[in-house]
C-alpha cells in the first residue's frame, strides 16, 4: 500500500483521515505546519500528500503546493479545504496558482477521501514498496 503524508494543523482531521487510510492498509505520517510538512516530504517521501489550505498562515497549503511543484515534485496532492464554505467561492486546480490534483471539502466523507486517494494512486502507480529502506512513518511534526 502507499505512504501518505497528511499536513494539517487540525489534529482531529489528521487523526480521522489517518484512521480511515490505515484501515485501507496505507502507512500514514503527519505534520501540523507548512515547515513540518516540508521537512517530512524531504525525510519521508510520500506517495501522496494530503494538504490543508489554511494553517499558521491563511495560504500555507497553497504556498507549500506551489513550492513543491516549482521544485519538480510530481507526487499527487489532495487539498483539504473549508474555504468554500467560509467564502462561498469554488476552487479548482490551476498549474500555477493551485497546483494540486484534487480538492476535498472539509469535513470530508471517508468514502470520498478513500476513492480520491485510490484513484490518484492508481493513476500514478504510487506504492509503498517503492520506498523500501525508508523505514516507518516518522513521528508527527
Amino acid at each position: 500500500m502507499a505512504r501518505i503524508l497528511i499536513v494539517d494543523d487540525d489534529k482531529d482531521i489528521v487523526e480521522a483521515c489517518r484512521l480511515f487510510l490505515e484501515r485501507e492498509g496505507h502507512t500514514v505520517a503527519a505534520a501540523y505546519s507548512r515547515g513540518g510538512g516540508m521537512r517530512a516530504v524531504s525525510d519521508w517521501p510520500p506517495d501522496l500528500l494530503i494538504l490543508d489550505v489554511m494553517m499558521d498562515e491563511p495560504d500555507d497549503g497553497i504556498r507549500m503546493a506551489q513550492e513543491l511543484r516549482r521544485s519538480g515534485w510530481t507526487t499527487p496532492i489532495v487539498m483539504l479545504t473549508s474555504i468554500g464554505k467560509v467564502t462561498g467561492l469554488g476552487y479548482r486546480a490551476d498549474p500555477d496558482v493551485l497546483p494540486v490534483d484534487a480538492f476535498l471539502e472539509k469535513p470530508v466523507r471517508p468514502a470520498v477521501l478513500l476513492k480520491t486517494v485510490a484513484d490518484l494512486l492508481a493513476a500514478t502507480g504510487g506504492k509503498e514498496e517503492s520506498h523500501a529502506g525508508h523505514g516507518t512513518a516518522p513521528a508527527a511534526r
